[in-house]
């Protein structure tokens, strides 16, 4: 077994909520809020909700007790699968939070909220065993090297899922472990190719993360065995193209990867972000009409430069297409859940916009980005020739030294609008700023009940 491994699995199983700096609880606060408000407007997805009558069904019309579901009605399931639909419901809308090329909390929050709930913990437990699958995931990814076009979530993340769900079962170090290693034989490598596909199935690596938070741990204490360098092994070579652990378990307990987070308040995909702002830079010197658009040119990096599909096929795809995003930034002024929505694929004045985006890979700015600088460069031409450029190395909304609390309780209301009364809304966000005196999750639970619109 790794020494670094080993280091970081005994820090997960003896560091608890009340060993946390009040910045982390803070932050993992405003993430659980968040979250749960993503979870939320995923589940009224067509798909996510086909997919829960057929699992929700049960023998004979009956469903099974254990946890509970974030969505319409809030039925109650086993506790896997109220995990499975909660994670990908939480990655449905493409609205997620994340940190440096990750989305921790859609795979790891919903297993361990299912399990806490299963298990009649309280918040306290359950927000502590949250942020040390976080840190899990955010530290295995300092030494990672994914394979190209393979989204690393389907691995670190549903690694930290693992390990928070064996810090719930109240673990030591070497069952954490064990945990961990056990779980390498879940990893999935999810190809990026789904987004401009408009491949849905993308969101499944965060169903199976919450679902390895409630099996991996319960497969660890029956006795499974798992290989001592299987998380080395598998993030090296077989799911991963390389892992040096070497600095794994550095400074654990003063920087903490939550902290570092974003969160995400345009509804499609982070790398386009920094070239959205800069065309948002341009239409406020330009104020043009969208029948005034002559051209929009951007360059940008290799990754970010494949988003180029001018007529994405689906939903989920168009959360993934530069051309869409950018029209639907010139013709309805935003980006928000609202403005990218299932309607816009439909509008005629989008259509028309999004063939006049021309985008173009630069060499520089692909040798200079990294999961945190993603560098654009906008030209907006209008027909009567007046042209503006702007340019970013990333985007405004992943800068640490903003504040994101604002705007993440925005966002949380437009979200859960359809799902809460007013005051249901006021009353989940008072009752998230206190989560670490909840008794159980009953408490959370109860709430979203008392206040469905």
């Amino acid at each position: 077994m790794g020494e670094q491994i080993e280091k970081l699995a005994q820090f997960i199983a003896r560091t608890g909520w009340d060993d946390m700096p009040e910045a982390v609880h803070r932050r993992a606060k405003l993430v659980l809020l968040d979250t749960i408000g993503v979870t939320l407007a995923g589940a009224a997805r067509p798909e996510v909700i086909g997919l829960s009558k057929r699992l929700l069904a049960g023998a004979g019309g009956t469903t099974f007790r254990g946890a509970t579901v974030l969505a319409p009605g809030l039925p109650q399931a086993d506790t896997r699968t109220a995990a499975l639909l909660n994670g990908i419901a939480a990655r449905a809308v493409e609205l997620c939070e994340g940190v440096r090329g990750l989305q921790p909390s859609p795979h790891i929050l919903p297993g361990v909220l299912a399990i806490a709930e299963q298990r009649g913990l309280g918040g306290r437990a359950m927000l502590g065993a949250f942020v040390l699958g976080y840190e899990v995931a955010g530290r295995l990814n300092r030494g990672y090297t994914p394979r190209a076009f393979s989204h690393p979530n389907g691995q670190l993340s549903l690694l930290g899922a693992a390990a928070a769900g064996a810090r719930l079962q109240g673990m030591d170090g070497a069952g954490v472990s064990l945990a961990m290693r056990v779980a390498t034989s879940m990893l999935m490598t999810p190809s990026y190719n789904n987004t401009v596909a408009g491949g849905t199935t993308l969101n499944l690596p965060a169903g199976l993360g919450a679902v390895a938070a409630t099996l991996a741990p319960e497969m660890a204490a029956s006795g499974f065995v798992a290989q001592g360098d299987a998380i080395e092994e598998a993030l090296g070579v077989m799911v991963g193209a390389g892992f040096v652990p070497a600095k794994l378990a550095d400074d654990m307990g003063q920087r903490w990867e939550i902290v570092e987070n974003y969160f995400r308040f345009y509804a499609c995909c982070n790398p386009i972000h920094a070239a959205l702002d800069s065309l948002a830079e341009t239409l406020a010197v330009l104020k043009p009409k969208p029948e005034e658009v002559a051209r929009i040119d951007v360059q940008t990096f290799d990754f970010a430069s494949v988003m180029r599909n001018p007529a994405p096929p689906n939903y989920f795809a168009s959360k993934y297409s530069l051309p869409h995003a950018a029209a639907v930034l010139i013709t309805r002024g935003g980006l928000s859940f609202a403005d990218i929505d299932d309607s816009a694929l439909e509008d005629p004045v989008i259509a028309s916009l999004r063939p006049l985006v021309r985008i173009a890979a630069d060499p520089a700015m692909t040798a200079r980005s990294t999961p945190t600088l993603r560098p654009a460069r906008v030209t907006l031409t209008l027909k009567d020739g007046r042209s503006a450029t702007a340019a970013r190395e990333a985007s405004v909304r992943d800068t640490l030294n903003a504040d994101p609390e604002p705007q993440v309780r925005a966002k949380f209301r437009e979200l859960a609008a359809a799902h809460l009364t007013p005051a249901g809304m006021d009353a989940i966000e008072a009752a998230v700023d206190r989560c670490e005196e909840w008794k159980t999750m009953g408490e959370l639970i109860e709430l979203l009940r008392m206040h469905a619109s």
